[in-house]
């Protein structure tokens, strides 16, 4: 990834199901996907950058929240049914697991 470009939502949400594919009971809270999104990606200096939205957290941290809070978006990833919201976190669904796996 060139690093002018910020790392896409979409990204953020295949990192995600690939985790919670390996999770116990396919779930995890949002401090434990902040820990582990950046082992599996390369974040950029975008990603990087502090959000003015969100005070103390950097863009690619707001990406992982905007899972949630953008649910009902046609392309997310909880509106096409790979993902539950959980107190605090996500679940993987069992469509999530076969797009985890593809």
């Amino acid at each position: 990834m060139s690093s002018t470009k910020r790392t896409s939502e979409a990204e953020i949400s295949q990192v995600v199901i690939k985790i919670l594919a390996g999770e116990p009971n396919g779930e995890a809270n949002f401090a434990r996907l902040l820990y582990l999104i950046p082992k599996y990606i390369t974040l950029t200096p975008v990603d990087l950058k502090m959000s003015k939205k969100r005070l103390g957290e950097s863009l690619w941290e707001q990406r992982v929240r905007n899972i949630r809070s953008h649910a009902k978006s046609p392309n997310n990833y909880i509106s096409k049914g790979y993902l539950v919201g959980i107190p605090g976190g996500l679940r993987i669904t069992s469509l999530g697991i076969k797009k985890a796996a593809s």
